[in-house]
């Protein structure tokens, strides 16, 4: 525990009885922090090195030649890691087949949730980008979302729970946590919300990101979903405080890479009060996922740039090579049909385009087939999954 941290005020734990069982439920203090963060001068760097990768990252993005192209691709990327943190099995690849009318190689229940998972993401930030404030109807529309088919849509979407869970264990008596009871839980969360809207005191961006992740998820409001919307709130406050003008820093691979540091320190929090501990951990996060997203964006550049040169070598070919290339930056695996049919081109001169740029491995073919063809820009795909694959 941080020096200076032992007399923190971290909540309380209340009795609690369901059919007969007693068992302690864990109430969390409202933020911020009591005593406040005792933050030294190494940490005070920390803080200032991860706003400078942000600002690296988020300076990028206005040099781009089209930001949709990687919010799309990240957006996915954060979708699939997020969701295999809770259970899904799902690549990459089985979303996008999934997004393209195609049969995933996974069960499609799991190409579902992580679909859902982007509807999600995506309606937060138009709400958001459209004046409305980060709130709990908030929160409650997009878990509405993420729950809405497949696993978990049985468990109350869009409503907070009212009823116990916990984390860990066979009952709340042998958890490894248990969250605040159910009556409990709005009482949580509206505290939670003045929080978010600067009460009773305005907080920095990105220790702000960080807190109320933590509160989120040890207040544990929904009967399931928590962790991807709690996921989701870091990116929601960073684009709503402008940290981020573009959604295209997530955290999930980082946390999924150092999962049981990741729940070591969230339990720290609960029971010695370590929101600094915590902080490092999330703000190195910050800087290392930032670091890698402005590298894998410059990668990405470079490849379709070197791509771009070799359909330069097809002649008078490549003015219908060149519409099909700039449609798979935008969907990397689609089908030829598809394409036939948004890019208004023959099925005949999508299939040559792409026959000829299998010849000069830009593309590759996943079904061959005569008909229903589907293609893959792989090296593009192989570059978005780096870090992606299903837990196991």
């Amino acid at each position: 525990m941080a020096f200076g941290v032992a007399m923190r005020n971290v909540g309380t734990y209340v009795q609690v009885n369901t059919a007969g069982v007693p068992f302690k439920a864990f109430v969390p203090a409202p933020l911020p922090p009591e005593p406040p963060l005792n933050l030294t001068t190494a940490d005070h760097d920390l803080v200032d090195r991860a706003n400078r990768a942000l600002g690296r990252l988020d300076g990028l993005t206005s040099l781009l030649p089209n930001i949709s192209l990687f919010r799309y691709a990240y957006v996915r990327k954060e979708a699939v890691v997020s969701s295999q943190i809770e259970g899904a099995q799902s690549s990459l690849a089985d979303l996008l087949l999934y997004e393209s009318d195609q049969a995933p190689g996974f069960p499609i229940e799991d190409a579902r949730e992580v679909s859902d998972y982007v509807a999600a993401l995506d309606h937060g930030l138009r709400r958001l980008r459209g004046g409305f404030p980060m709130s709990l109807r908030l929160l409650r529309e997009i878990h509405g979302i993420l729950l809405r088919s497949g696993r978990g849509s049985e468990k109350s979407p869009g409503e907070f729970r009212t009823s116990q869970v916990w984390i860990g264990g066979s009952r709340p008596g042998n958890a490894r946590f248990v969250p605040p009871p159910a009556d409990r839980v709005i009482e949580c969360m509206g505290a939670l919300e003045k929080f978010l809207h600067g009460q009773p005191t305005q907080v920095p961006a990105l220790i702000k990101a960080g807190l109320a992740h933590v509160q989120f998820e040890t207040i544990h409001p929904f009967l399931d979903g928590n962790g991807r919307v709690g996921r989701l709130l870091i990116t929601f406050l960073l684009t709503a405080d402008g940290a981020l003008s573009e959604p295209i820093l997530y955290l999930s691979l980082y946390f999924k890479s150092h999962r049981q540091e990741y729940y070591d320190h969230l339990q720290r929090v609960r029971t010695d009060g370590d929101w600094e501990g915590w902080l490092r951990f999330f703000l190195q996060g910050v800087v290392e996922t930032a670091d890698e997203a402005l590298e894998t964006t410059r990668r990405i550049l470079a490849l379709f740039d070197k791509d771009r040169r070799r359909l330069e070598g097809l002649g008078r070919a490549a003015a219908s090579a060149f519409r099909v290339f700039e449609f798979l930056q935008r969907k990397p695996i689609t089908g030829v049909q598809a394409m036939t049919k948004e890019l208004e081109l023959t099925y005949p001169t999508v299939a040559s385009a792409l026959d000829r740029m299998k010849k000069l491995h830009v593309v590759k073919e996943l079904t061959g087939y005569k008909r229903n063809r589907v293609f893959a820009y792989a090296p593009y795909v192989e570059i978005l999954s780096e870090g992606t694959e299903p837990l196991r």
